[in-house]
């Protein structure tokens, strides 16, 4: 099992990139059109650190009984993760929407797919 502060660590990434997708949502249903450069930079990073914390998690595994607080703190960031993918498909949705409205093509923005993020929960499970 991950240590606490890794997991912590995680835990933080997968937050920040639960904020960034409502701000994405957010963006998408008031504006509809493709987020700004920045935010796509923005999210780009968050995947990187998201990848970085991902190898942390399968380097950092440690033959030590698993905590009461490991053991929640590893539910956290399962349950974060599922946010992430819901609002991440539903972000995708919007998107595609505004983009067929407008008769633009998607742009090729750095998504979450879920087959990416099922990914990330299955090793966050394990």
């Amino acid at each position: 099992m991950p240590t606490q502060e890794t997991l912590h660590q995680h835990l933080q990434v997968c937050d920040e990139l639960y904020q960034l997708a409502h701000e994405e949502n957010r963006h998408l249903k008031e504006h509809r059109r493709a987020p700004e450069s920045t935010q796509l930079e923005h999210k780009r990073a968050l995947l990187e650190r998201l990848d970085q914390s991902l190898t942390s998690l399968r380097i950092d595994i440690a033959d030590t009984k698993t905590g009461r607080e490991q053991r929640q703190l590893v539910e956290e960031v399962r349950s974060r993760i599922l946010q992430v993918l819901q609002l991440t498909n539903e972000n995708e949705q919007l998107l595609l929407r505004v983009s067929l409205s407008r008769g633009l093509e998607p742009t090729g923005a750095p998504t979450l797919s879920p087959a990416m993020l099922q990914k990330i929960y299955n090793r966050t499970v394990s």
